[in-house]
Parts: structure tokens; C-alpha cells; sequence
């Protein structure tokens, strides 16, 4: 070959030792396009503010715990406050074209400052009234003082944010106006939850304020969550609200007696809907984990993770995609977005894979199924975890232990599709002169080590906010032996940066909050149960195929957590109803809130992928379909065979684990046509039935796929000239 003669030339090391800028970039932090970049006393300001925040999180799930409603309040208050901060509502005026936003709203603006200014100081008018020894507020004082003046001031300031334009170095008149509403809006429920009043909620002697700082708290967080995450969540969020009110007049099995405007919004800023689960988990493991990444990042192990990935897999056909597979699984599992990561890492891995010969869309396809991939991949699971324990009851450990069979199943399939897509193809590896050396890297393999205390000290029995805890220290001791040294600078920064990364999905939590308060209150969920449970009288597996509908329809548009959020609170209940067992029902229904980023025609992941690679958005979403075709076909199987989520003999798990693994090879080889060789069309059919076979996990089934599999093996093996000749082509 000819780069040969250079692997023995004496300057080698030193070019291998530069080959890293490779993977340069990945921990850099991504800006999008509504995010406001900050010069001088304005930057100060919102920096210290993400450090205190992140702080104040760190010191309360670790030194002094508050009390859980009002730990959540100042939460979602937080976000909000940073997140209008950060992110506008309207686009950027371009600061060289010398355009200023119109005077009226700027005036406008200042207007709307007055009653949210007035809002808050009723708030600290009501909390000297309690201190004195009153049990409630005239509702006279409430309404006009505090409830309208607050919900008009939030209604107004957000249409203001859709027209007032600002450049991109400033702060955004409209936008204040929506923090100060946000802190008048807590303000009430810390002063109010924190009095006898609150055991008032849902009843008809709930204070009127409690429906009116909830309104205006819903509104923000619609508001927030638009300019976040898109508009497929407020949609829905939108939708849920409606029926509230328009159920009583619905027929069939959506039909409900109804609930006033008061008592629902009485309830709805509560543990029932809000304050309840998703927030419970943004709260405290989420925004935890997001600290966790954020000092992973500081410290550059990103750029390590993807350059060892590079090193171990790159010189494989197809190298870039089985590096994607690896490291984006990786990152996906810590940083809990698919999208996301598909942005982070896919910046990298899809130019690389274009340039040994993958299409555009299957470059994107293939990031975009890895990435997705990191959402169901223990430990971590991209929180998914964390928040299927607060629902479920059943402990973190078990849910980590119970989700390594199927990431497995999964990562194996995403591999051997990219494996026999290469080699059906023809693809090369990458030259060893274009990554960097295993040798070297080995050397920092230390880098991996807080990962590896995260895992320890979980299944060593700490709860999880220790281990996470213990984990985010650990990157920062560990930095201090790796070339990029963490000091006080640097875990200021990373401090800001978990402030800023927290901010969407903890507006995506508590919108969910607004979807699941909806469930909950009017007893939709226990409808939809009763619907599947006759389903299931007629057909067990037309009631699950029903169920994967759903959860895909409700994940479609949504980030992974809130998609899970809302399938957990509708779906899981029916098949729990059914009589599945409730941790089968909800990784039921978790994978396919998941796989719903790769799902068309609404498939984020895919979509982000596709900006990248240049490829048609569709295209990309069919491919990367395709691609992780292994997660429409496992879950059912969880049903089937519970050994798959290690319910079971240790030999039951262990055959099911390595017959399934088989299935999902000779899954691949169907779709691939590619089974040690190209082949027909009815052979890719017998082998698809050989896979389902073998996935199915029956022991009748095994035998016949593994036959299956077994004779199409030799058969192709009597084929080499043709075989030689398809991979020349």
C-alpha cells in the first residue's frame, strides 16, 4: 500500500499525535439559531445566573434539601428566567444593517413592566399577610391585583416576543417582562404552598390566585417550550388543554363529566400534573446528569470518547459509521437528546462516512439510529431511566440490569446493517493515516474513569444522586491528570454550561407535566385503558400493535423524556391492564417513544441528520428506518420472551440473549442483501422469517431459524464467484 513506507518513517508518531483534531469540536457547545450571544455586563449576568442555578441544585440535592414543591417551584422558575434570558421569540435583526426595534414596542414593553412589577410586589404584600397571622386572601385583592394584572402582563409579553426583534447581543424588553411574570408566578405558589392553603387544591375553597398564577405559569412554560424544543409539543399540550373543557361535550369513550377552569387550573401546578413526575426527575437525576455532561465536557473526554472510537473501529469497512455507532451511542446515553447529539457528533462522523463511500442519507440515517440508540443504552439511558423509576416504583438498578439485553439487540443490528451495507457495497476503512493511534489513546484510557464510578457506585447500592455526584467530582479529578486540567475557571464555566444545557429539557418536562396533569385529572388514561383491555379480549398482539401506535403518534416531534412522559401516563396503564407486567409495559412503551426520532414523517433525529448530510429529510428518515428496524420488532418480544429484560432462569436469558443476537443478524442480512455474499430476493425472505424466528425466543422457533440460517450459510458459501463479482460491481 502505499503509506507504507511512512508507517516506519521516524516523524511518525508526531503525525499520528496530531491526527486527534479529527475529532476536535465535539464537546464545543452547540448554539442555535434563536440563542442570544451576550457581550459584557450582560454576559456576566447571565453567566453568574446558570452558575447559581446549577449550584443551587448541586447544594440542594446534596447539603440542604428543600422542601419538594418548593424545590420544584424555584426549578421550573429558574429554567424559565434563564430560558427567556437565552432564547428569543422572534428572529434576530441583523445588528450591521443599523435596524432597531420599532419604538411602540419598545414602549409597549415598558407598559407591560408595570403590572408584572405589580404582580410581584402583591406577592410580597400576600407573604407579609400570612407572616401576620391571616389564613387567606380576599379573593377581591387576588383578582384584580395579583391574578389579572399577572395573566395579562404573561399573555401580552409573550404576542410582544413574536414581533419584537432584537439583535442578537441584546437583552429583549418583551422577554423581561416574561421573567419578572415568572417570578411573580412562583413567588405565589412558594408563599401560598407553604401555608395550610395548599391542602386546598382541586377543592372549590382553593384560592382563585392558585388558578391564576397556574395559568400564567402554563402560559410560560407553552412559551418556553416553543422556542426550545418546537412547536410538536405545545401542539399537543394545546390539544390535552382542550379536551379538559370539550370532553363533556365528546362522544364515547372520551366523554367525561368535565371540570371548571378553577378547579383544573387549582390542580394542574401541582404533584398531579406539573410538580409531578417529570419535573420530580428534571429536578433532581436530570439535571444532575446534565451537570455530570457538562464536566465531562469541560474536560474534553467528548473529543476522547470519539478519537478512541476512531482508533478501535475506523480501519473496519465502513469505519466512520461503526465510529458513529460507538460514539454516538455513547454521548447519546449522557446527553439525553437525540437530536442533540446527532448535531454534536454528527458534524464529524457523516462528512467521514460520505467520504468512504456511504450515500448522504444513509450517512445521516446511521447517525441518526446511533444517536437514538444512546436513549435506550444503560446505564443512563438518556434519563429515560431515572424517570421510568419515579413512575414505576421499581428501582434504578433493576431498569439498568433489565435494558442491556435489548441495547444490545439494538447496537447489534445498527452495526451489522452498517457492516453489510459496506460490504455490499464495497466500502474501505479508513487508512491508519487518518486516525489516531490505539497505542496513544490507550494511555488515557483513565478518561473513561467516571463513567466507570457512575456504574460502580450504582450497583454498589448509592442512590443515584450520590453516584452522580461522586461521578461529576471524579471528571474533574480525573481532568487534572489528562492534557485539559479543570481549575476554578473551568468548573465556573462548566457550571454555566449545565445552566444553559438544562434549560430545554426542563421546559420539556414540565410541559409534559401539563399533558400528564391532563391524564391524570380527567381520567382519559383509565378510558384509553378500558379500550385496550378490549382490544386485548379479541387479540393480545392487536392490542400492542395499537399501543405502539400511539406511543409513536405522541413521541413524534417530542424530545425523548417527554415523549416517555406522556406514553407512560396514556399507554402503560392499559397494558399494565391487560395483564402485562408493569417494567415490560413501560419498556413497551419507552422504546417506542424513542424510536419515534427515527420514526416518518415526523422523525427529529433523522431530520437534524439529513441538515447535516445535505440528504432529502424523508429520505433520511426512511433509511434511518430502516436502520433501526431491530427496535419495532424487539419490544413485542418483550411480551413474548420476558427473559429478554432478564426475567428468568439465568439460562433462559442467556439463550434468549444469543438466539435474538442471531436474529438480528440474519434481520440485517434481509434488509441488506448481504448474508456472508449478496443474495435473491426470496432468499432475504426466508431470512427475514428465520430472524423473527429467532427473536421470537420460543425454543420450536430457535431450532427452525437457526436451520433457517444454518443451510442459507452453506448455500452461500457454494457461491463465491458470483459473490466476488456483486462486491467488484
Amino acid at each position: 500500500m502505499s503509506h507504507t513506507p511512512d508507517h516506519h518513517s521516524t516523524d511518525r508518531p508526531p503525525a499520528v499525535a496530531e491526527a486527534p483534531p479529527l475529532a476536535q469540536g465535539v464537546d464545543d457547545e452547540v448554539i442555535e439559531a434563536n440563542r442570544r450571544l451576550f457581550t459584557g455586563w450582560q454576559w456576566w449576568l447571565f453567566a453568574a445566573l446558570a452558575v447559581i442555578y446549577s449550584g443551587f441544585h448541586l447544594f440542594s440535592l446534596n447539603v440542604y434539601p428543600l422542601e419538594t414543591w418548593s424545590f420544584r417551584i424555584v426549578h421550573i422558575c429558574g429554567a424559565l428566567i434563564l430560558g427567556y434570558g437565552f432564547y428569543t421569540g422572534a428572529q434576530f435583526l441583523e445588528s450591521h444593517d443599523g435596524a432597531q426595534p420599532r419604538r411602540w414596542m419598545t414602549w409597549l414593553g415598558y407598559v407591560l413592566l408595570l403590572p408584572a412589577f405589580y404582580a410581584l410586589f402583591q406577592v410580597g404584600m400576600f407573604w407579609q399577610a400570612f407572616q401576620n397571622g391571616a389564613m387567606r386572601i380576599d379573593p377581591a385583592t387576588e383578582a384584580w391585583h395579583f391574578g389579572l394584572p399577572l395573566i395579562a402582563a404573561s399573555a401580552a409579553g409573550i404576542m410582544l416576543s413574536w414581533i419584537y426583534r432584537q439583535t442578537r447581543g441584546r437583552m429583549n424588553i418583551a422577554d423581561l417582562v416574561l421573567m419578572v411574570c415568572a417570578l411573580a408566578s412562583a413567588g405565589y405558589f412558594l408563599v401560598v404552598y407553604n401555608s395550610p392553603l395548599r391542602m386546598s387544591t382541586g377543592t372549590s375553597f382553593a384560592p382563585m390566585g392558585i388558578s391564576y398564577a397556574a395559568i400564567a405559569g402554563s402560559l410560560l412554560i407553552l412559551e418556553l417550550t416553543r422556542r426550545v424544543a418546537g412547536l410538536a409539543l405545545v401542539v399537543i399540550s394545546l390539544v390535552f388543554l382542550a379536551y379538559v373543557f370539550a370532553g363533556p361535550y365528546l362522544p364515547g369513550f372520551l366523554g367525561y363529566p368535565g371540570l371548571s377552569v378553577g378547579r383544573f387550573f387549582s390542580q394542574v401546578y401541582t404533584d398531579a400534573g406539573i410538580l409531578g413526575p417529570t419535573t420530580a426527575v428534571s429536578s433532581t437525576y436530570i439535571i444532575l446528569f446534565i451537570i455530570f455532561a457538562a464536566f465531562l465536557q469541560a474536560s474534553k473526554v467528548g473529543d476522547y470518547f470519539v478519537n478512541f472510537a476512531f482508533a478501535a473501529a475506523g480501519r473496519a469497512r465502513g469505519g466512520p459509521a461503526k465510529v458513529a455507532i460507538f460514539a454516538s451511542g455513547l454521548m447519546g446515553m449522557i446527553n439525553g437528546t437525540s437530536a442533540g447529539n446527532v448535531v454534536s457528533t454528527g458534524s464529524l462522523t457523516i462528512p467521514l462516512m460520505k467520504k468512504v463511500g456511504y450515500p448522504s442519507r444513509s450517512a445521516g440515517a446511521i447517525e441518526a439510529a446511533a444517536s437514538t440508540g444512546g436513549q435506550i443504552m444503560p446505564p443512563i439511558m438518556g434519563a429515560g431511566a431515572f424517570i421510568m423509576a419515579e413512575i414505576t416504583g421499581i428501582p434504578y438498578t433493576e431498569i439498568a440490569i433489565a435494558a442491556l439485553i435489548p441495547a444490545i439487540l439494538y447496537f447489534a443490528s445498527v452495526y451489522f446493517m452498517v457492516d453489510f451495507e459496506a460490504a455490499y457495497k464495497g466500502m474501505r476503512g479508513m487508512r491508519s493515516d487518518e486516525i489516531p493511534r490505539f497505542s496513544r489513546l490507550v494511555k488515557q484510557v483513565y478518561l473513561f474513569a467516571p463513567i466507570i464510578i457512575l456504574v460502580a457506585a450504582l450497583f454498589m447500592g448509592y442512590s443515584v444522586i450520590r453516584a452522580g455526584t461522586l461521578a461529576t467530582a471524579s471528571a474533574a479529578v480525573v481532568s487534572w491528570i489528562s492534557p485539559h486540567k479543570m481549575g476554578l475557571r473551568s468548573i465556573l464555566k462548566a457550571l454555566e454550561l449545565a445552566g444553559t444545557m438544562s434549560i430545554q429539557i426542563i421546559a420539556v418536562c414540565a410541559c409534559a407535566g401539563i399533558i400528564v396533569g391532563v391524564i391524570s385529572l380527567t381520567g382519559v388514561g383509565a378510558r384509553f385503558s378500558s379500550l385496550l383491555l378490549g382490544l386485548a379480549g379479541f387479540s393480545q398482539l392487536l392490542a400492542l400493535f395499537f399501543a405502539m401506535c400511539i406511543s409513536i403518534l405522541l413521541g413524534m416531534g417530542m424530545p425523548t423524556t417527554a415523549a416517555y412522559a406522556v406514553a407512560a401516563s396514556v399507554v402503560a396503564p392499559g397494558l399494565i391492564g391487560i395483564g402485562i407486567e408493569p417494567l415490560v409495559a413501560h419498556f413497551f412503551v419507552f422504546y417506542f417513544a424513542v424510536v419515534s426520532a427515527i420514526t416518518p414523517p415526523v422523525a427529529l433525529a433523522s431530520y437534524a441528520a439529513a441538515g447535516i448530510s445535505g440528504a432529502n429529510a424523508m429520505q433520511t428518515s426512511v433509511t434511518s428506518f430502516k436502520i433501526g428496524l431491530a427496535a419495532f420488532i424487539v419490544p413485542f418480544m418483550f411480551f413474548y420472551s420476558p427473559a429478554m429484560l432478564m426475567e428468568g432462569s439465568a439460562l433462559q436469558i442467556a439463550r434468549v440473549g444469543i438466539t435474538a443476537t442471531i436474529g438480528i443478524v440474519m434481520l440485517a442480512a434481509a434488509v441488506q442483501a448481504w448474508y456472508f455474499g449478496p443474495v435473491k430476493a426470496w432468499v432475504r425472505l426466508v431470512l427475514l422469517v428465520g430472524a423473527v424466528c429467532m427473536i421470537y425466543g420460543g425454543i420450536y422457533t430457535d431450532v427452525l431459524g437457526l436451520v433457517i440460517g444454518v443451510l442459507l450459510y452453506l448455500m452461500q458459501r457454494r457461491q463465491p464467484a458470483d459473490r466476488h463479482e456483486k462486491s467488484a460491481a
